[in-house]
């Protein structure tokens, strides 16, 4: 009778930690199944206008929409995606970490990423740009910064960009880009680097309509990638695969067209672009 009494709780103990194991999937950005069966962690910015912008429980930019395509063809619904916050300083981390599947924020493909991160793409070819008051005529480009106070935000390509073509330049790095507009308007700093599409989104919006304007200049190109896990090619080439068909069947198209038209932004040469292959 003990032996048997003993060999039920063993029965019941291996049951429950397999009942656990099959029901976690914190460790592959939530996304074990397909199909729409399970739900899919992407990363994006939440305070980009008209790329990665959360208000309330609202998600929209074109950076939103090309990830719901994605996920789509991926077999994910859109309301099987939770959507992860990923600053520009934590996105390696959190592909590494497992706690996003994908990144779609903005997300620039560097030879110093790929040590750490894959990249899918890229699905958008941008350009670095400054933000700077209406008012303000004295900067006209990277070489009029000198003496200048310049924000970015931590983690981003773009200040070490400009601090290397600009040694006198006064850099000031912030958490957020939105952030950093706060401190344009209000004179605590006298441009904004970063991504033209990104700047184009912030000088749209109501409230800085008239204040703010992009220099229109683009002095470097950004190709935006989906970053995940490094050496997952598999995964790689689905989402590259998706890509195309999005550039091709013109969702691509319409999703640059309602995110970025409405600030007169006009994407530069390069797009749509070829997604490289995967390696």
């Amino acid at each position: 009778m003990r032996s048997t009494r003993i060999g039920l709780i063993a029965a019941a103990a291996a049951l429950a930690l397999g009942a656990s194991a099959c029901g976690s999937n914190s460790s592959d950005g939530g996304a074990s199944g397909g199909s729409g069966g399970d739900s899919i962690k992407i990363g994006i910015k939440f305070d980009q206008p008209g790329l990665g912008l959360k208000k309330g429980d609202e998600y929209t930019g074109m950076d939103v929409d090309v990830a719901k395509y994605v996920a789509k063809e991926l077999g994910y619904d859109a309301d099987k995606i939770e959507w992860v916050q990923s600053p520009s300083a934590q996105r390696e981390n959190l592909i590494s970490t497992g706690q996003v599947k994908l990144i779609f924020a903005t997300y620039s493909i560097t030879d110093a990423r790929k040590e750490k991160v894959s990249f899918a793409g890229p699905y958008f070819v941008a350009g670095q740009d400054l933000l700077v008051r209406a008012d303000d005529s004295s900067i006209t480009g990277p070489d009029t910064l000198d003496g200048k106070k310049l924000c970015s935000v931590t983690g981003s390509t773009s200040a070490q960009k400009v601090k290397d073509k600009v040694p006198g330049v006064n850099l000031q790095e912030f958490g957020t880009y939105s952030e950093c507009v706060a401190a344009l308007v209000s004179k605590g700093v006298d441009a904004l680097t970063t991504d033209d599409t990104i700047l184009a989104g912030y000088a749209a919006q109501e409230q800085y309509k008239g204040k703010l304007k992009v220099v229109g200049k683009p002095f470097s190109e950004e190709r935006y990638g989906v970053g995940l896990k490094k050496g997952d090619t598999a995964l790689c080439q689905k989402v590259t695969d998706a890509i195309n068909k999005m550039i091709s069947d013109g969702s691509w198209q319409k999703a640059v067209d309602d995110n970025l038209g409405p600030a007169g932004y006009k994407p530069p040469a390069g797009n749509p672009p070829t997604p490289d292959a995967c390696a």
